[in-house]
């Protein structure tokens, strides 16, 4: 099974996982804090195995690195040249509150790149899938999918849109957004949940996603793929391309996400550069 084949058996697998998830939807499930304080709920904990096993019958030789599932030890995941990325249900505040902004997302890395990417949504059955080199796409759940394309400016007359956390921001981050405007007129600001802020930029809906705030490594995997198909890239603040590394933090570095080769890249690369310091 090559990666496109594969890619579209894990569109099938994260599918599933929402239905696991939406009988807990606006349910009142019981939250519990994990070790860093975030919550986690049986939704997590029932699309977490639903995913587990669906990936081992697929790929029984590729680890799985999944939120619900992380005390890897550091020596071993080194030693995985390619291996699933797993966030079974990103945004789970977003959950919690009754927001349809929660997603499943299922990377497959290879050697610290993002291969394909699959974000869910489970309320609606919509799903966005794609990597570097293979393309990218939105599907409904009874529709065809139809390939999506970042937009490298607004539209005619329309604001430089920038996608903002719901729910996490910074001073470098409002920072960096106060210098934008000065570099690209005013801003509109699209405030959306969990990865759904790649997916805006990847179908064009949106112009940049800065994030100088905390993520993990399976919050933003899947979406990057979906963006690098889509014609788009993450950066670092160095400019650097965004990696997943096996380190013993499972953090993110800051990041930004963008249209490839955009005209106002080094404007943002100035900012982040001078607030990176």
């Amino acid at each position: 099974m090559n990666d496109q084949q594969l890619m579209g058996e894990v569109v099938k697998l994260a599918r599933l996982a929402g239905e696991a998830i939406l009988p807990f939807w606006r349910a009142d499930v019981a939250v519990t804090a994990k070790a860093d304080d975030s919550p986690v709920t049986a939704a997590d904990l029932a699309a977490h195995q639903v995913i587990a096993d669906g990936l081992q019958v697929l790929a029984p030789h590729i680890p799985v690195l999944s939120e619900e599932d992380c005390e890897i030890p550091l020596a071993e995941r080194q030693a995985w040249r390619r291996w699933w990325l797993v966030d079974p249900l990103d945004g789970t505040k977003e959950f919690i509150a009754g927001s349809e902004e929660f997603t499943v997302n299922i990377a497959l890395i290879e050697e610290g790149e993002v291969v394909f990417g699959v974000v869910a949504m489970p309320t609606n059955g919509r799903c966005y899938f794609g990597g570097r080199g293979l393309g990218a796409w939105r599907a409904e759940v009874n529709g065809s999918a139809e390939s999506i394309r970042v937009r490298r400016q607004p539209p005619e007359g329309g604001r430089f849109t920038v996608v903002a956390s719901k729910r996490h921001s910074s001073p470098q981050q409002e920072a960096l957004l106060g210098g934008l405007g000065s570099a690209v007129g005013e801003l509109e600001l699209a405030n959306v949940g969990s990865s759904l802020k790649f997916c805006l930029l990847a179908e064009g809906a949106a112009d940049c996603y800065p994030r100088l705030a905390p993520t993990s490594q399976w919050d933003t995997a899947a979406a990057q793929g979906v963006l690098e198909g889509a014609g788009g890239e993450v950066i670092g603040l160095d400019g650097q391309p965004f990696r997943y590394p096996a380190r013993e933090s499972l953090l993110n570095e800051f990041f930004l996400a963008l249209p490839g080769a955009a005209a106002w890249r080094p404007a943002l690369l100035q900012l982040a550069a001078a607030i990176g310091r």
